[in-house]
């Protein structure tokens, strides 16, 4: 007889992979393209704008990471983390666009003859490996308009993953809805094998009943003259 497999009852959410998710691995491409913009373009010293830049793309991308680990047990921390992140993101975004406004840099919007094609790159590369190449090529305006499309992409993205997230929350519950499902499941199948058990030993107790008779039966026959 196949041996049937016991069932399961979780009640801890998948682990998210974190270095799946588009907006995490633009995060990364932002840490590092910060990291070399400060000391590209900034004072190694005495500019606390640098620490500012550094710690906020640093803090968005660990955000995300501690975030998607906490939301196995907890949705409400996980999404804690998640906004974190995403303030981080944008006080990164502004101190971008401050230092295109302080240096008469040009923003490249709608219109611009670049903004199409770097809308486009932005929008097609997550991995750092794609722009590695270009960190130490381009010019303060394009390193900066380029963060500038990043941290509105990420912050784009995260809003539908965070909107996801909530679906997810409202249809399965955190984690003592889950707990407690995951119990009633278990004492559920206990329960129905329980009373297949009863079924199946009623079931045995008639059969021993109509043997024991067909065996009177049959000892009557013998004795008979």
């Amino acid at each position: 007889m196949e041996q049937q497999q016991a069932p399961q009852y979780h009640y801890l959410r998948k682990q998210t992979r974190w270095e799946d998710l588009w907006f995490y691995q633009k995060t990364v491409v932002l840490y590092q393209m910060t990291v070399v913009f400060c000391r590209r373009f900034l004072k190694a010293y005495g500019d606390r704008t640098v620490d500012q830049m550094v710690q906020a793309a640093r803090i968005g991308k660990q955000n995300i990471v501690e975030g998607s680990a906490d939301g196995v047990t907890s949705t409400e921390m996980e999404s804690n983390l998640l906004n974190a992140a995403r303030g981080s993101i944008k006080e990164l975004k502004e101190d971008y666009l401050d230092y295109i406004g302080s240096h008469k840099l040009v923003l490249w919007t709608t219109g611009h003859a670049r903004y199409s094609d770097m809308l486009e790159f932005c929008r097609q590369h997550n991995r750092i490996e794609d722009y590695d190449p270009y960190f130490e090529r381009w010019s303060d305006e394009e390193m900066a308009n380029a963060a500038v499309t990043l941290c509105c992409m990420v912050d784009t993205m995260m809003q539908s993953y965070q909107k996801k997230k909530e679906e997810e929350f409202v249809t399965q519950g955190g984690i003592k809805e889950r707990m407690t499902a995951a119990r009633l499941g278990y004492r559920t199948d206990q329960r129905k094998e329980l009373e297949a058990l009863r079924d199946e030993n009623a079931a045995l107790r008639d059969r021993i009943d109509q043997l024991l008779q067909e065996n009177a039966t049959l000892r009557s026959r013998i004795n008979q003259p």
